[in-house]
């Protein structure tokens, strides 16, 4: 599904970006925020080969059969153009967008991607993810993961009108950690589940880096002598993202005023 880009063609770039969470706090602060993703989306377009967006793009999203979450009508504009342009955008699910289905492949051409998947890019090995579930910890997630990701669970919310679905889930969205002041994003130090899960992959099988997102909190680790992790951050408090150019991944910034 993800197609390697080996070699990566000169003054070419590929970006990653995640946990964009629209739709939290507030509709007035989403849309600023989504108005200043199509404008990085806008920047980058330029000179991408590839995107990568590692998911919790929405705070919530579910498909029903004939209707979708209202509104972002901004953003999957703006992706169905770059898109059509030729330029391949990954999209992966995470933890409050797993319930995306076929709108995105049928619709804007984008392929749904559901678990870590390694690739290569340029002349290194990259290992890519959304980061939620992995590592060690977690339970409660873990179980509850699993009967999100249930079909009967699926099917049963499917049942409910949009109305009062997508009503009851927004305002479970609206308890989202993410509306946090990023102070409360603590690093753990040698408990950072994503890095020990990091090592474990590296441990069977050579990547030069790992990224992910879902953590919230921009971070650019060694896992080993001779491979990096990097997470994403978010875009509420941090507007982070990284971009490779064949040399180097960097973490970077994009208007990181909050909303």
């Amino acid at each position: 599904m993800i197609t390697p880009i080996n070699p990566l063609p000169a003054g070419k770039k590929v970006y990653f970006a995640s946990d964009f969470h629209l739709g939290v706090p507030t509709p007035e602060k989403s849309l600023a925020r989504e108005k200043k993703i199509v404008r990085w989306l806008d920047q980058v377009k330029e000179d991408a080969q590839a995107i990568y967006l590692l998911g919790d793009i929405f705070d919530f999203w579910f498909e029903y059969r004939h209707a979708i979450p209202r509104g972002f009508i901004r953003l999957q504009g703006k992706l169905a153009e770059i898109a059509d342009s030729g330029i391949p955008i990954y999209l992966f699910t995470g933890n409050h967008d797993m319930w995306m289905f076929d709108y995105f492949p049928k619709e804007l051409n984008i392929p749904i991607i559901r678990k870590p998947v390694s690739t290569q890019i340029g002349k290194h090995t990259f290992y890519i993810g959304h980061g939620d579930g992995l590592g060690p910890k977690d339970y409660t997630y873990k179980v509850l993961k699993k009967v999100f990701a249930n079909p009967m669970s699926q099917w049963l919310f499917a049942r409910i009108h949009p109305n009062l679905g997508i009503g009851l889930a927004n305002f479970w969205s609206r308890r989202s950690r993410i509306q946090n002041t990023k102070q409360d994003e603590v690093f753990h130090g040698d408990d950072e589940w994503l890095v020990h899960y990091c090592q474990r992959v590296e441990g069977r099988q050579h990547h030069d880096f790992y990224v992910f997102g879902h953590r919230h909190l921009p971070l650019d680790l060694p896992i080993g002598e001779r491979s990096r992790y990097l997470n994403l951050g978010e875009w509420v408090n941090y507007c982070s993202y990284a971009v490779y150019d064949g040399q180097e991944l960097t973490l970077t910034y994009f208007e990181n005023q909050p909303d």
